[in-house]
């Protein structure tokens, strides 16, 4: 059912999701559904055959009469392809791109005109050159090149001390100087998911993330599945990696080009996210359709005197592993950043950066100037280079570091406000700005916290997407969900106020059924689109209405949308933990109609929702959750009802090859539920499958906008206020897919890798606050945005994953000593003394004893370790007016061979697990010895 309901989906479901809003695509679709039902006909690039060629680490397929590639295999893995040389036939057409084409933006003289060119765009057999020595194949580019082209161009295939290089030489023909304002490398790898099974696409394709770094700047591919090889793309020579360019769809354009090129016949869909350039050059794309952003490197090009040339080149080097990514660097003579405790940088954080190159550092430069504050640190192991920053100015920093040898490398800093002022920011944002009252309100969506429009700054009271207007959904409950899950961590009783009058005005008996017989199911929305039961001209005329998103009533009535009840469940437990562990907090109901609540919404799903129910849920965590607590409580019927209901789920997980699609063909945030109970289950295959997948496209890249930043490219379209198709950074999915990572480095402290991309995808939850407290749902990657979305739309889910995984990571490193991720470390003498800085300061890990320290209620002050003994003692925040007592738990879930059992030195009664410690006025400290 799997694999012909994803086949179905790669073909029909855009045109079933985007009847009206994207019309041209859903008709490439389904002139692509009636191609497939003959066998694509060869284009005529392909009349000469192919050549095959062998290297020590690839076999390399070009076809003869463009020299471009068909296919390139890597030796560890020989049945593996990196390139779309499975789809060869039907891509041998003129406009599709293939790994060996080039893009160009050139202007003659003193000509103000820029004029595109590119070798994709009409095929024509270029011309064989003599492939001697090094060579291995080599072509002038002239016949597939426009013939009012100013430059010639050939290009080599060569091996160079066992490694795959590819070359391009330019050279000016004309008598006058010609200026080269873009370049691009088009790279054009298996990201083509189209029409594939989920084990096919697992099998056969691969996600790539770029390190747009300049001279040290590399693109990594790495397989869907998660396995190794991986695939590198490094420059060779003088071939900086400046910025990253969609290569978008037929029919549209990059920025205002001149001409309609540079796009690609490929669909891009939910199954296909589209090629990119590696851009060398991108003046002429600043002056002309990127010039409203900000870029990350700044934009450059080529003038070429009569006669002169330029050589640009990249080298292909292979991986064993992901994990391998930065030894295969360091292998191959280039920069390695790793940045502590990442790239986003709060205010508070003492954070470092290690650096490793054979040359020296020239300069270290930072704009804008005083953004961050950078300080020389001595490291204890040889090799690398340390420094200490500090983050002063919030938003977007350029570190640019010139090494001796000339070679430049920039990373990509966001500066952050303290962590837990950015969330209080939040807080505050939305119980202000984003609150509605309006008793009058006709949706009855009063009182509530709303989708809110930043660009205009006012709540959305209508969108064409239902769901936007109307609580529901991930895209129209985002503020709600953002505003309980703040509450987990830093609870604040005039917002616990206003959210109570939310709970009992609006979601329960309105958003959430509490009688009849869809009692506690979930409706889509609560906004809809019924223009008979409306005074007239009520709804906008500026949107569209006709499409399936402007949903009637009845349909925003239906409770069969799975992934709406996650967020119910979590809004209860949120408040039974407030309620069971605070008091005079929440005050609306006893803490028991809380947990009744989130148990009996949680089975009603798979009731009431049995076909979305089947895929992993985003927030699916919150099950497993609601499941503990019920053990806790001693509820013990309900623990088995459910225990048992997502028994049957993961049951079916287990038996799948990949067990965790969705409703789109391909997705990645069901992996995060999908997880939690293959191991609660002790499905421990499974679990890893999983894993793995989310490490195949998690990247650690040296810029805050990449690393931990899963992939994720429709949801603008469903729930951003600019609808396209376009890689969002730091999406819900970073933050979600975070939760398993950190999971499995609790369990497995010594991989250092799963802590790096884990806290980078929950950290970068904080980079979509603003400094009023905004919360956007991610950040434009496209050149010509490089912003964050306008409006709030499916934020909340990100925060509810940055509100599950905030914590404070304590590592000694063998390369950089004593080490924390969300708190600041020092050591005096033979104590290691730290400040937990994180957003809500309720969970402590220290990795050499795989010890994890957590807070039902209060919050950690500091965490002391006596190295020689062992002993550590943490300290407790002060008792407030709604807290008396703190509800500590102890837990070693790490696999440390020899590690000692800590428990604390006094003997605190326990209460549903945890031990109860009596807060006083001042610090109070909990010894724990072992």
């Amino acid at each position: 059912m799997r694999k012909a309901y994803f086949r179905l989906a790669g073909a029909i479901l855009p045109c079933l999701l985007m009847l009206s809003l994207i019309p041209a695509w859903c008709e490439t679709s389904a002139a692509q559904e009636r191609a497939r039902k003959e066998p694509p006909t060869p284009g005529p690039m392909l009349a000469q055959g192919r050549i095959t060629l062998d290297t020590p680490e690839f076999t390399l397929d070009l076809v003869r009469s463009s020299q471009t590639v068909a296919g390139l295999k890597p030796k560890a893995a020989p049945a593996f392809d990196f390139t779309p040389g499975d789809l060869i036939v039907e891509r041998s057409k003129d406009g599709y791109y293939h790994l060996g084409d080039l893009n160009l933006r050139v202007r003659i003289g003193s000509s103000d005109e820029w004029k595109n060119y590119s070798t994709a765009v009409v095929r024509q057999p270029v011309i064989a050159l003599p492939a001697a020595g090094a060579v291995l194949a080599a072509a002038d580019l002239s016949p597939t090149l426009p013939a009012d082209i100013p430059l010639q161009i050939s290009r080599t295939w060569a091996l160079e001390e066992g490694k795959l290089v590819l070359r391009f030489a330019l050279k000016n023909k004309t008598r006058e100087s010609v200026q080269v304002g873009a370049l691009g490398i088009p790279m054009v790898f298996n990201n083509v998911l189209n029409d594939r099974s989920l084990e096919e696409a697992h099998a056969k394709c691969s996600f790539y993330d770029p390190y747009i770094g300049e001279d040290a700047g590399y693109l990594q591919v790495t397989r869907l599945n998660g396995h190794g090889p991986a695939l590198l793309v490094l420059p060779d020579g003088q071939t900086p990696f400046e910025a990253y360019a969609p290569i978008l769809s037929q029919g549209r354009t990059r920025g205002k080009d001149p001409g309609p090129i540079f796009t690609d016949p490929t669909p891009r869909w939910v199954t296909f996210e589209g090629f990119y350039d590696w851009m060398v050059h991108t003046k002429a794309f600043s002056e002309n359709g990127w010039n409203s952003a900000r870029q990350w490197n700044p934009p450059t090009s080529l003038t070429l005197a009569p006669g002169e040339s330029k050589m640009y080149g990249l080298k292909f080097v292979v991986a064993d592993s992901i994990r391998g990514i930065e030894q295969t660097l360091t292998e191959n003579h280039r920069p390695v950043a790793i940045g502590i405790p990442g790239y986003v940088l709060p205010m508070d954080i003492d954070a470092q950066l290690f650096l490793k190159y054979a040359k020296g550092i020239k300069s270290l430069v930072v704009e804008p100037g005083g953004a961050i504050t950078i300080g020389k640190r001595d490291v204890p192991s040889l090799g690398w280079k340390a420094y200490e920053l500090k983050g002063n100015s919030w938003g977007r920093a350029r570190l640019t570091i010139t090494y001796e040898d000339g070679l430049v490398q920039t990373i990509q800093y966001f500066v952050v406000k303290p962590a837990a002022e950015a969330v209080a920011n939040m807080g505050s944002f939305l119980t202000t700005k984003q609150w509605f009252v309006d008793p009058q309100d006709p949706f009855h969506r009063s009182p509530s916290f709303m989708t809110y429009d930043r660009e205009e700054n006012k709540i959305v009271m209508q969108d064409s997407r239902a769901w936007i207007a109307g609580l529901g959904d991930e895209g129209g409950g985002g503020a709600w969900i953002s505003a309980i899950m703040k509450q987990l961590g830093a609870p604040n009783q005039d917002e616990l106020n206003k959210f109570q009058q939310f709970v009992d005005g609006v979601l329960w008996g309105g958003l959430q059924y509490k009688d009849g017989p869809k009692k506690f199911g979930v409706r889509k929305s609560l906004f809809y689109y019924q223009p008979d039961q409306m005074p007239q001209g009520y709804y906008r005329k500026d949107f569209d209405w006709t499409s399936w998103t402007s949903w009637n009533r009845a349909d925003s009535e239906r409770v069969d949308r799975s992934y709406d009840y996650p967020h119910v469940v979590a809004a209860d437990w949120v408040l039974y933990r407030l309620a069971r562990n605070y008091d005079g907090l929440v005050t609306n109901h006893p803490w028991d109609w809380y947990l009744t609540n989130a148990y009996e919404t949680s089975v009603a799903m798979v009731k009431l929702a049995p076909g979305y129910a089947v895929f992993g849920q985003m927030e699916g965590d919150i099950f497993l959750q609601v499941l503990e607590d019920l053990r806790r409580e001693g509820w013990n019927a309900q623990a088995d009802d459910l225990e048992a209901k997502m028994r049957v789920r993961a049951n079916r997980w287990k038996e799948e090859a990949y067990p965790y699609g969705s409703e789109m063909p391909w997705d990645s945030t069901g992996q995060e539920e999908v997880y939690a109970w293959m191991k609660h289950f002790g499905f421990q295959e499974k679990a890893e499958v999983t894993l793995n997948a989310i490490l195949g496209y998690d990247p650690a890249i040296p810029h805050w906008g990449y690393n931990g930043s899963a992939r994720r490219y429709w949801d603008f379209i469903f729930a951003g206020k600019l609808r396209q198709l376009e890689r969002q950074l730091h999406h819900y999915g970073s933050s979600l897919n975070a939760i398993p990572l950190l999971a499995e480095f609790r369990e497995h402290p010594g991989d250092f890798y799963l802590l790096r991309v884990g806290y980078a995808g929950a950290m970068g939850t904080l980079t979509d606050i603003d400094q009023e407290g905004f919360l956007a749902p991610a950040f434009h990657a496209f050149p010509d945005l490089l912003r964050p979305d306008g409006i709030t739309g499916d934020d909340g889910t990100n925060l509810f994953g940055h509100a599950w995984n905030t914590a404070t990571y304590i590592v000694h490193h063998p390369d950089f000593g004593w080490v924390a991720f969300g708190g600041n470390i020092r050591v005096e003498g033979e104590t290691v003394k730290v400040t937990p800085l994180d957003s809500f300061r309720m969970r402590m890990y220290l990795a050499s004893t795989g010890l994890w320290l957590t807070l039902d209620a209060g919050q950690f002050e500091a965490l002391e370790l006596d190295e020689k003994t062992g002993a550590i003692r943490v300290g407790l925040t002060p008792a407030t007016q709604y807290l008396r007592v703190a509800r500590l738990r102890i837990e070693q879930a790490g696999k440390i061979e020899g590690a000692k059992t800590y428990q604390p030195v006094k003997s605190w009664k326990q209460e549903r697990g945890a031990y109860v410690v009596p807060l006083r006025t001042a610090t109070t400290w909990v010894e724990l010895t072992h």
